[in-house]
């Protein structure tokens, strides 16, 4: 592995004029479990690595207008023992606890495997779902960006050169609603997704999908917002004839490839299959949530 000069940046204001200095040779390090791989394979050849780890505003959970706002350098071993995220957005929570084995989540941050683009992050579908938002920092200000328009294609995110991802912020989560994540990986564990589905939905009084949003991953050269399928949902109880139209929706919303993990037909159909599922664990999540908030 070639020599870089590495950079320890104690604020966001130094980070960002690092990377507005340094340009495209710079890479920030959000938790470094890809970078590091990929630098040491010569995937990439960075002249500058800004490491994000030290900045207090990019570590940590805190509760935000009845959400949650996450660092997006945050350990996903801290994201999985929080306890009021786990309650609030389960789905979320899941997919960050699938990031990898145990000593890597205790490295390996939201923003990491967002911004390291692969159409199989399992981040992605899971905060989709969630509509969940990107806060990006720059020396022009702060934007913000939902999470389905952070990716441009495989390894390429719509971030411009000197903005960062500080945060990704989950809104307040319904009284009768409940998120869901569920992934299919060739192996037992620690593998790379065949397909990924995240599913968020909300309930009427009568236990009809009152509003609902499907994310998708590994089914095309970005996440996918799956929004056919969830309308397919909305205003009907969760019947077979509902989840039937779902599952096509999903079905047409994918254009795989093929390739080692599996082709692309075979990626439509476990898309549609993973959807009905992971729809159905959010809605009785729902339930149960809307069971709770009535009691």
């Amino acid at each position: 592995m070639a020599a870089v000069e590495y950079q320890s940046p104690g604020t966001v204001a130094e980070a960002i004029a690092l990377l507005a200095a340094a340009g495209a040779t710079a890479r920030p390090l959000s938790g470094g479990t890809d970078l590091v791989v990929q630098m040491r394979s010569g995937r990439v050849r960075p002249g500058q690595v800004i490491d994000l780890k030290r900045i207090p505003e990019m570590i940590g959970i805190s509760e935000s207008d009845g959400g949650f706002l996450i660092g997006a350098a945050t350990p996903c071993a801290v994201i999985g023992r929080h306890a009021a995220l786990r309650a609030a957005w389960p789905g979320v929570v899941e997919a960050a606890c699938l990031i990898g084995s145990a000593q890597v989540q205790g490295r390996a941050s939201l923003g990491g495997n967002l911004c390291n683009a692969s159409p199989a992050a399992d981040s992605a579908p899971a905060l989709i779902a969630a509509s969940a938002v990107c806060i990006i920092a720059s020396g022009q200000g702060m934007r913000e960006l939902p999470i389905e328009a952070l990716h441009a294609g495989p390894g390429k995110t719509t971030l411009k050169t000197g903005e960062l991802l500080q945060a990704i912020r989950l809104p307040a989560a319904a009284a009768r609603g409940a998120d869901a994540y569920l992934r299919l990986i060739p192996r037992t564990e620690m593998d790379i997704a065949i397909v990924g589905a995240g599913a968020h939905l909300v309930l009427d009084a009568a236990g009809r999908v009152q509003s609902a949003r499907i994310g998708l991953g590994a089914v095309a050269p970005t996440p996918v917002r799956a929004d056919a399928a969830a309308a397919a949902l909305v205003g009907h109880l969760l019947d077979d004839a509902a989840l039937g139209r779902m599952q096509e929706a999903v079905r047409a919303a994918c254009s795989p490839i093929d390739d080692k993990r599996g082709t692309a037909d075979y990626r439509r159909r476990v898309a549609g299959v993973l959807a009905r599922r992971v729809v159905q664990a959010a809605y009785s999540r729902a339930l149960a949530r809307a069971s709770g908030s009535s009691s």
